[in-house]
């Protein structure tokens, strides 16, 4: 069963628009404010977006001075509640299989997080150790947390914020934070502009929210690709209200008390679920069809050692939906998504035996340590994390020089930073050990990784016409107070931290202006005069059809 889809005119919606658009956005969000200088946009000609992982805004800056945190006046501890929506936990959860990843020094066990922690939000690297277990720090790895499309709208609960811990595997790890004021991002947030409005676009997980990032859309699957492939299908439940529910399986426990969720989840959103005629999209992580890939080639004939297995049923379809990528083209404006690992992965995803005729191990792809994390010697690169890779426009046999020009490696960035030859927009994705993502990372070598090459970016001569977005794809599990605008079926999902680093922007200053993953989309689109994104007007028209603001496009953050 689909969740209710919400109908407005063509022309109710266009004059809605029409009148929001009458009054000009304020810096901080409130109606009726100036707009930023146009000299303050055009004067940015570089546009640099590093992309974090799966981090949400209170597990970061929930204590961030004038920011809308979970701190603030001390009103925004959301009681959560447990499966049947309305009664409340007398405590949270343990952290299902314990709060660090394995290998982790100290250790803390499922049975030291059972019946201690209070039914609020609670710091990870609290040093006073109020638990009992031993102190943590930012350089520890927590377990993962389950972040999937229609988990994440069932913990958001129709904006009530109180059903984190009853949809988290993890249990009550998803109301733990951390101390952000000790890291480096946090003084750099003091020194910009914080942005505390800033949404995930999409519900869910990193696959959609990067595809969301380049084209503002949920890539597609043709319906005989989906059987013939066996791919996973979410089952849904009647949604309660407008929040989709997934179908519990029959191991399902009543309790959030009594285990983790068991849930009929899957990679594929139920036949025309976001439209009629819509069909397949896939909103969970799916894998590339072109190396680097996390499925292996089917054999070393011809090109096939270029392309992932295609009957694979993680294997998506070459996408050919119009990208921001298209569009900056087509006006002749530079661009270059860049990844770190990416040389390597791309060198030898997969290496050959030609005796066996078989494919090995990946060296870089999805490379954990003997434990699952990363490490120096393991950095965990993450092909679902590079969004231009799943389109034919960048098969690496039709389009080897389209590749060439448009995907590269960390330190092509670092490099052209430095000579001051960045393409006008650049997108930096940090390897699988420097991107923040719990289960796999930590905190802090993410942190010093951003902070390193934002002072890279800072020293390059193009500084002085750059503008630097830091952000996160998602919020990987974690709870977040503040309730996401109603907008469409996709989303937005939970907030996230967004910085905004630039000569140009509010020196110390907390942006309250509606945000989401696509206005980066939105700001490129102003600024280079280009054609608008199917998916941002639909995004938001719903928004207004729902009584919100359209999202914001980062320039309230400018100076006036």
């Amino acid at each position: 069963m689909t969740a209710p889809r919400q109908r407005l005119s063509s022309l109710t919606i266009a004059l809605a628009l029409a009148g929001f658009a009458s009054v000009a956005p304020a810096a901080d969000g409130d109606a009726g404010g100036a707009q930023a200088h146009p000299r303050a946009l055009e004067q940015i000609t570089n546009l640099v977006v590093i992309y974090a992982e799966n981090r949400s805004f209170d597990n970061l800056y929930g204590a961030f001075r004038g920011a809308d945190g979970y701190l603030r006046d001390n009103g925004h501890a959301i009681p959560q509640v447990d499966r049947d929506g309305k009664t409340v936990l007398p405590v949270l959860p343990p952290a299902w299989a314990g709060l660090t990843a394995p290998g982790q020094t100290p250790v803390v066990t499922q049975a030291q997080t059972t019946n201690v922690w209070p039914n609020a939000p609670f710091r990870i690297d609290d040093p006073t150790r109020p638990f009992g277990y031993a102190a943590l720090s930012g350089n520890v790895i927590t377990r993962d947390l389950y972040h999937r499309f229609f988990e994440n709208a069932m913990q958001i609960n129709g904006g009530k914020s109180d059903m984190y811990a009853a949809w988290g595997d993890s249990g009550g790890l998803v109301m733990g934070t951390f101390d952000g004021s000790q890291t480096r991002l946090w003084k750099l947030a003091q020194q910009y502009t914080l942005a505390d409005h800033f949404f995930q676009a999409a519900y869910g997980g990193s696959f959609l929210n990067h595809q969301y990032l380049v084209c503002a859309c949920a890539p597609s699957v043709p319906a005989a690709t989906v059987a013939a492939n066996k791919m996973s299908i979410n089952v849904l439940a009647p949604s309660i209200g407008d929040v989709p529910q997934l179908a519990p399986t029959a191991s399902q426990k009543a309790s959030a008390l009594e285990g983790a969720p068991s849930l009929r989840t899957g990679n594929i959103a139920p036949l025309d679920y976001f439209g009629a005629g819509d069909g397949y999209r896939a909103v969970n992580t799916m894998q590339p069809a072109y190396q680097p890939s996390g499925n292996k080639p089917v054999d070393n004939v011809g090109n096939d050692g270029r392309y992932a297995n295609p009957t694979a049923a993680t294997s998506l379809p070459p996408q050919t939906q119009t990208t921001i990528g298209d569009l900056l083209s087509a006006r002749g404006v530079s661009w270059a998504w860049y990844s770190g690992g990416w040389n390597a992965a791309s060198a030898t995803p997969y290496p050959y035996n030609s005796a066996t005729g078989t494919f090995g191990t990946s060296t870089t792809i999805y490379n954990a340590n003997s434990v699952g994390t990363a490490d120096a010697a393991h950095t965990d690169f993450q092909p679902h994390h590079q969004p231009f890779n799943y389109y034919a426009a960048f098969d690496p046999v039709a389009h080897p020089n389209a590749r060439a020009e448009h995907l590269k490696d960390r330190e092509d960035l670092l490099q052209q930073a430095q000579a001051g030859t960045l393409p006008a927009v650049a997108f930096y994705k940090p390897v699988g050990m420097l991107n923040q993502h719990p289960g796999y990372t930590n905190v802090s070598a993410g942190d010093d990784e951003i902070a390193d090459v934002v002072a890279k970016l800072q020293a390059s001569p193009q500084w002085g016409h750059m503008l630097i977005v830091v952000t996160y794809d998602e919020f990987g599990g974690q709870f977040d107070h503040v309730a996401p605008p109603k907008g469409d079926l996709y989303g937005p999902g939970t907030r996230i931290p967004a910085l905004l680093i630039s000569p140009w922007v509010k020196q110390g200053h907390v942006d309250h202006t509606p945000y989401d993953t696509a206005s980066i989309l939105r700001f490129i689109t102003r600024r280079w005069s280009l054609p608008t994104l199917p998916g941002l007007a639909k995004r938001d028209e719903a928004l207004v059809a729902n009584g919100n603001r359209p999202m914001g496009d980062l320039t309230a953050a400018l100076r006036q």
